[in-house]
């Protein structure tokens, strides 16, 4: 049965969506591992500073010399920086589904997400994220961030789609929740064969004989 108002916008997450998440306990924990940091004090000046880091309140540099570099440390600066990108893995199957989403049904990519600006700017341009996703709504770049609904909102006037035209595809249950207080209809992303099934449910099939990546 034929829906009767189409989708023609996609809100996304990209941490645990189209990518690993960037900077999260995982990745801490490697690096505190790595660099041989104390994990728990490391862990305690993080949660002191994550909001206002991933809000673009703190540099990244700023964050640094509050979290690591407050002490004289026998590894550089660069050093850090670098592991700390390579943490970032692409998902290649739902970074393909969503450009192939993107060119064969004319969608409208819509990024919502909470990451720091330089690891954000870094993970679009190392991935190629802007070939097909049209505004980035990043947590950095608004000076918002989920759980707060203004992001939601936003995200909506900067979209300009009726609501009932938007699927959200988030890992995250409470941001599910919250997107959908505001009418947003929402797939809670656990892999990619079930978010394909619910992209189905929404008339989002891919037609696999046209194949297209992302630029």
């Amino acid at each position: 049965m034929k829906r009767a108002i189409a989708i023609t916008t996609l809100f996304l997450d990209i941490g645990g969506v189209l990518l690993t998440d960037g900077w999260d306990h995982n990745a801490r924990k490697r690096a505190a591992t790595h660099f041989k940091l104390e994990l728990s004090e490391m862990a305690d000046r993080h949660h002191l500073t994550f909001q206002t880091f991933e809000e673009g309140r703190l540099t990244l540099d700023e964050y640094l010399d509050l979290v690591v570099f407050y002490k004289k440390r026998q590894f550089t600066r660069a050093q850090f920086r670098h592991f700390m990108f390579a943490q970032s893995k692409p998902y290649p199957e739902m970074i393909k589904l969503v450009a192939q989403l993107k060119f064969q049904r004319l969608l409208k990519i819509i990024v919502v997400s909470n990451e720091a600006r330089e690891l954000n700017e870094y993970r679009i341009r190392k991935f190629k994220l802007d070939g097909f996703v049209d505004s980035f709504i990043s947590s950095s770049f608004v000076h918002i961030r989920k759980p707060d609904a203004n992001i939601f909102r936003l995200a909506l006037d900067i979209a300009q789609t009726p609501v009932q035209q938007i699927v959200y595809i988030e890992d995250t249950p409470m941001f599910v929740q919250i997107a959908e207080s505001l009418g947003i209809q929402s797939i809670l992303h656990k892999d990619f064969s079930s978010t394909c099934a619910d992209l189905g449910s929404f008339g989002l099939q891919i037609d696999e004989g046209v194949i297209h990546e992302a630029r």
